[in-house]
Formats: C-alpha cells, sequence, structure tokens
C-alpha cells in the first residue's frame, strides 16, 4: 500500500477549515500539520483543493443479493466512490429479506467480495421475526430495519404496529430505524383519488396519497413510545416541515435517543418537479412542497435534522416508466449526493463545515462507528477531494449506476469530486478507477 501525502490542502472537519499536510500511511492517517515530501511516497497538491472524511451514507438499497437486475453490491459502490462515499449502511429488502443473522451474514460476505466501498447492513425486522430479534444481542449490529420490508408484504411497517413497536421498543438496544408513514391514512387517500381518476392517477397526486399527515402522525406516534420505552429510535427519510418540530437540537447527537434524516432529493426536488419528471421522482415518502423542502434544509443547519443520507434505491426504466400505481418508488443518488450538497453550498445556503458534520461526523456518531467520519491522525484514511470550482453536467455517460439513469440528468454541477480514498487506497482519481483492492465491513464501538 502506497504511502501518500496530501500538500497544502484545505482540510474540512470539526467545525473548521485549515490548510496543513495529511500523510495516509498503511490505510490510516499517520500524520496532519507540516510534512516532508519523501522519494517513496506519492504526493498530491491540495493546493486550492479541499478534503472531507469520507462521505457516510446510512440509508442505501444497492439489491443484492436477489435483485441484481436492478444494481448490485459492485457496480452501485463503484458509483458510490465516484461521489465521495466511502461507507455505507444498506437496507434489508433484498431478496430473501434480511430476516435472519445468516441472511445479514451472507450480505456481509457478498459485499467482502463485491464492494470497492466500506460498508455495513442493517438487520430486517418485522412481525415474522420480531421474537427472534428481540432474543438476539443487537448491541453489535449498526441497527435493525423495517424500511422496505413493506414491499414484500402488507402490513410490515413498523410505525403501522404500535403493539409490534412497544414489544420492540422495550427488548431492542441497538438503533431501531424506521419508514414513517401511517398506512390506513394512505391507503384511504389512495381510495379518494381513485374514485376521482380511476387507475390514471397523476404522480403529481402522490404527495397527497402519501400526505404530510400520514408521516406526521406516524412519526409522533413512534416517538411518543420510544420515549415511553427509552428506546433508540431514528427516523429515516424525513419529508415534512411539520414533523422537523417533533425533535430537539437542544442537545449533542451524542447524547440524544431520538434521531432523524433527511435524503438529499426531498431537499432538491418540490412537488413543481413532477409536472418535468413524473414518476422518475416517486418515492415513498414522497417529495413534497416547496415550504417543505426549504423548511427541512433549515432543520438540518439548525440541528432538528442529525443526517443526510441518498435512500439510494434503483429501478430499471421500464419499472419506472408505468403508470402511477405500477411504478415503483425509489432512484439512484448516492453518485451525486455531495455534489447536491455541495451545490447548496455554492449557493450561500449552507457551510462546508455543516456538511462535513452531516455527511460524515454525524453518521459515524450515530451508529457508533469505529474510526471514521473525520480526520483525525489513527483512523482509516477515508477521505474525499472537491475542487470547488470545476463544472460539470450530469450525462448517461458519466452515470455509473446499473440501472443507467439519473432523475437529475442535465443538472451542471459547480464541484466536482476528483479524489477517493478508501483505507488508503486511492480507488478513485479523476474517473479512473483503481479496483484491486475491497472495502472492509464497518465495526463498531461501545459508546
Amino acid at each position: 500500500m502506497q504511502r501518500t501525502i496530501l500538500k497544502n490542502i484545505s482540510i474540512v472537519n470539526e467545525g473548521q477549515i485549515l490548510i496543513a499536510d495529511i500523510l495516509l500511511d498503511n490505510g490510516y492517517i499517520q500524520k496532519i500539520g507540516d510534512i516532508e515530501n519523501e522519494n517513496s511516497a506519492k504526493v498530491i497538491d491540495g493546493t486550492g483543493l479541499h478534503v472531507l472524511p469520507g462521505i457516510i451514507d446510512g440509508q442505501v438499497h444497492f439489491r443484492d443479493p436477489g435483485l441484481t437486475h436492478k444494481a448490485d453490491l459492485y457496480t452501485e459502490s463503484k458509483a458510490a466512490v465516484a461521489g465521495g462515499v466511502t461507507s455505507f449502511i444498506d437496507m434489508p429488502n433484498t431478496l430473501p429479506n434480511v430476516l435472519t443473522i445468516d441472511a445479514l451474514n451472507e450480505k456481509y460476505e457478498i459485499a467482502g467480495q463485491k464492494s470497492l466501498a466500506n460498508y455495513g447492513f442493517f438487520l430486517g425486522v418485522n412481525n415474522d421475526n420480531l421474537d427472534e430479534v428481540i432474543k438476539l444481542d443487537t448491541t453489535n449490529l449498526l441497527g435493525v430495519s423495517d424500511d422496505g420490508l413493506y414491499f414484500t408484504k402488507k402490513g410490515n411497517l413498523l410505525a403501522d404496529n404500535p403493539e409490534t413497536m412497544e414489544k420492540l421498543f422495550a427488548n431492542c438496544k441497538s438503533v431501531i430505524a424506521i419508514h414513517s408513514e401511517k398506512e390506513q391514512i394512505v391507503e384511504a387517500n389512495e381510495a379518494l383519488y381513485r374514485n376521482k381518476y380511476g387507475e390514471n392517477v397523476p404522480v403529481s397526486c402522490h404527495p397527497l396519497i402519501r400526505s404530510e399527515k400520514a408521516c406526521y402522525e406516524a412519526t409522533k406516534r413512534a416517538i411518543e413510545l420510544a420515549n415511553k420505552h427509552k428506546a433508540r429510535l431514528h427516523i429515516l427519510h424525513l419529508t415534512t416541515e411539520a414533523e422537523t418540530h417533533l425533535f430537539r437540537n437542544d442537545i449533542p447527537l451524542s447524547q440524544k435517543k431520538i434521531t432523524t434524516e433527511v435524503s438529499v432529493h426531498h431537499l432538491w426536488f418540490s412537488d413543481k418537479d413532477y409536472e418535468n419528471l413524473g414518476v422518475l421522482i416517486k418515492w415513498n415518502p414522497a417529495i413534497k412542497t416547496e415550504k417543505d423542502k426549504k423548511g427541512l434544509l433549515q432543520a438540518l443547519i439548525d440541528d432538528r435534522i442529525d443526517l443526510v443520507t441518498t435512500d439510494h434505491a434503483p429501478h430499471t426504466l421500464e419499472e419506472k416508466q408505468k403508470p402511477y400505481f405500477e411504478s415503483m418508488s425509489g432512484a439512484p443518488m448516492v453518485q451525486h449526493s455531495l455534489n447536491i450538497m455541495l451545490e447548496f453550498y455554492k449557493q450561500g445556503l449552507i457551510s462546508l463545515e455543516k456538511i462535513a458534520e452531516k455527511m460524515c461526523h454525524n453518521p459515524a456518531i450515530l451508529y457508533s462507528i469505529e474510526k471514521r467520519g473525520f480526520i483525525k491522525e489513527g483512523y482509516f484514511a477515508d477521505l474525499v477531494i472537491v475542487d470547488l470550482n470545476q463544472s460539470w453536467t450530469v450525462h448517461k455517460d458519466n452515470i455509473l449506476y446499473k440501472c443507467g439513469w439519473s432523475p437529475i440528468e442535465g443538472t451542471n454541477f459547480q464541484t466536482k469530486v476528483t479524489h477517493t480514498f478508501v483505507n488508503g487506497n486511492l480507488v478513485y482519481e479523476n474517473g479512473n478507477f483503481n479496483e484491486s483492492h475491497r472495502g472492509m465491513a464497518l465495526t463498531t464501538f461501545k459508546p
């Protein structure tokens, strides 16, 4: 493994930006400061460039195993590192659903062979395996989640099952990450719009069917139950301004029992975009109003929202481009999440330090990930270098997702990822990949 020196680079870390050198050796950050060049080391001139800790994406659907016609752990991890994402946590709605430790271990084995980025996986939890999950020592897991499981079987959303939630919250010691929508409200709204339009419901009705009320009531109830049992609850992909007021920002993240995140598409798009993009931006929970979009960004900045994720959920274009009720929900985003956040920085809406906090530091804190998420001596050398003054346009020929499309095709970004290091290996450099190394399984520490 080659020693690498980053010279004269602007380091974005822990609320400040400072210019210094960084020595990477044997997979770790060995030294930060004034470092002399060495003949044996690769030297990268960082003048005018910025380096952040590698992005940790706390919610992706990489589709492996069982759904690999859409995506797999190789293709999507490659797209991830091209976007500066060095670690990810994958959701349990693969085939089979990850409802046992054996299925969980199988995903780790596949990732060890295929993933260019570091990897972790949620254990799935639903009514079928609740009793088994409760018996487990879940303290060594990154977390348990019901996300996506409702696609394979009705009634699997924890938010719709207060008794199941109570039992889980009372007994599970790990992070419990849930998809928060009330299906009863969604189904009533569906019936209303079917009555009006038949089967030809316009996709613009999606945020009215998967409504603010469906989200807010589910989130409020889940928080009440979690507080009752002092459970460690994380609400996935928040979508409404109303919900942001249910979360605290008066204590540090390390002390929070109830946390939440926003996915980049809920910051980037609003209901105005259904007109042009239609089912391509159909997600669950739905993209909602301009007011919601602005409220989510404000809550991210003032720390009611703790993380930025992608909910990267690729489908083939054939699966997407169907009538509203048949079109699959979700879209690919992991290659472009950092660019989206940096675009907000260029617009003066968020600082670089806050981006590093929400995309790098906080995922590591929230999921107790060992020696990642910060630029510190002794930490793994997971780093992303960005040029804040290099523009490029998203085209079919530079999209790396296996499904081959993106809802942000044609978007011009003012910033570019130039280098991505995973465990000290320069995996991505200006469009070129070094695929001779694989990522590592994320390990946790006991807080």
